[in-house]
């Protein structure tokens, strides 16, 4: 798999095939060692509750639907856009104390 292939799973329904844990891809992390881990958020539960979300390795999800729930980001970061203010950090809160 790409790169492309593992962040078009943000926002799409998985499952995983080891504990059968279902919900929704938030956020998808490369870290230092090689792991690729989805955050599957599940949704709220019948009591209004939102439980917490679960970091999985990407190969022991199952794609329930690849339609996304929302349209994913556009991941067109250069330094000319972050210079012009295209994109980059939002700006800090007005409650935002350091």
């Amino acid at each position: 798999m790409k790169i492309n292939d593992h962040l078009n799973l943000l926002g799409t329904r998985v499952r995983d095939r080891v504990t059968g844990f279902t919900g929704i891809v938030t956020t998808v992390s490369f870290d230092l060692y090689g792991c690729i881990q989805p955050l599957v958020n599940p949704g709220m539960n019948e009591k209004r509750e939102l439980p917490d979300s679960k970091w999985f390795d990407s190969n022991r999800l199952e794609v329930l639907d690849s339609t996304p729930v929302m349209p994913r980001p556009k991941y067109e970061w250069t330094p000319e856009k972050v210079a012009s203010g295209g994109k980059g950090p939002a700006e800090k809160p007005a409650a935002y104390k350091s």
